[in-house]
């Protein structure tokens, strides 16, 4: 049986993005200020290493050197959650370690891209990645993302094999949130993705919070503590106020780690954004959007 009832994770732990200078290294300055603002605007915990990290376009050296840059630079003021995206077993035990060392709190595993794998081959992939670890693990069932993932029972199956395993960053819409937390939400700690756009129905369905981009953070840290203080309609007025822009985010990855990170960018008074390719380049239209659902967004508050 899963220790889901030990776990007390919860909250919206933004996921940070990976900033790159002008030669493609990663950017120690932009990571740094991203962390101080989030933890400035009242975010429950940090998040690294997921898609909108740019997880596939990093090498391993890079994915730990920016666990390493984000509990070094939390210094223990929330606790960080490290996404695990190695292919191999032998990777993610690896990584599941080194993220423990480093001072992670929890981590999340995605699961190897191998398509047509079974609910069977994934559950075992999980048990035994997680068979060493020393900190609780969840794993990202995001099948629309990724690619792949489990349906209900599996993930019922792996709660019942794996004690360690005790995190669902179960990624989709409202509706299937619903029903997962229904049939599984007792056996797991259950977070949605997707940038916080059904952070209201989520709260509703029992989630434990949600792991959101950088660019409305904020926001959607608000919005969940007016919702744990009972203040159900303070915190529907604020999910209001940003759904439209969280929705045109939200029309795919590509499209967020294009516009989200830009958005970030400019509260953070960061003055360029460095792709690394390939990427989604912006055009003017979108970049209007954006402008249109955020010029009342001011900078980050200095921490």
């Amino acid at each position: 049986m899963s220790m889901a009832s030990d776990v007390n994770i919860f909250g919206i732990y933004p996921m940070l993005y990976a900033f790159f200078t002008s030669d493609n290294l990663l950017d120690r300055y932009a990571h740094r200020k991203q962390v101080n603002a989030c933890i400035a605007a009242g975010a429950h915990g940090l998040a690294i290493g997921g898609l909108a990290s740019e997880c596939n376009k990093l090498s391993t050296e890079e994915k730990r050197q920016l666990v390493e840059w984000t509990i070094e630079d939390a210094a223990g003021r929330v606790p960080v959650s490290v996404t695990l995206t190695e292919n191999t077993l032998s990777g993610q035990q690896s990584a599941i370690a080194h993220a423990y060392e480093s001072g992670a709190a929890w981590g999340v595993m995605q699961p190897p891209p191998v398509r047509d794998a079974t609910a069977s081959e994934l559950v075992n992939f999980f048990i035994q990645a997680a068979s060493k670890s020393n900190m609780p693990l969840g794993i990202q069932n995001a099948p629309e993302y990724i690619g792949i993932g489990l349906d209900n029972q599996a993930m019922i199956d792996l709660a019942q094999r794996a004690q360690r395993i005790q995190i669902l960053k179960a990624e989709g819409p409202s509706p299937y949130i619903s029903r997962l937390m229904e049939e599984v939400g007792h056996y797991f700690t259950v977070f949605n993705g997707r940038n916080g756009v059904e952070l209201i129905d989520n709260l509703r369905a029992g989630c434990a919070g949600t792991i959101p981009g950088v660019e409305c953070c904020d926001f959607q840290a608000e919005i969940y503590d007016l919702w744990h203080s009972s203040d159900v309609a303070g915190a529907t007025d604020k999910f209001k106020q940003i759904l439209p822009l969280l929705s045109f985010l939200m029309l795919t990855i590509d499209h967020l780690l294009c516009y989200g990170k830009r958005l970030a960018a400019r509260r953070l008074q960061l003055e360029t954004v460095y792709d690394r390719g390939p990427a989604l380049p912006p055009n003017a239209a979108n970049l209007a959007t954006l402008d249109f659902w955020s010029n009342t967004l001011e900078p980050f508050p200095e921490n």
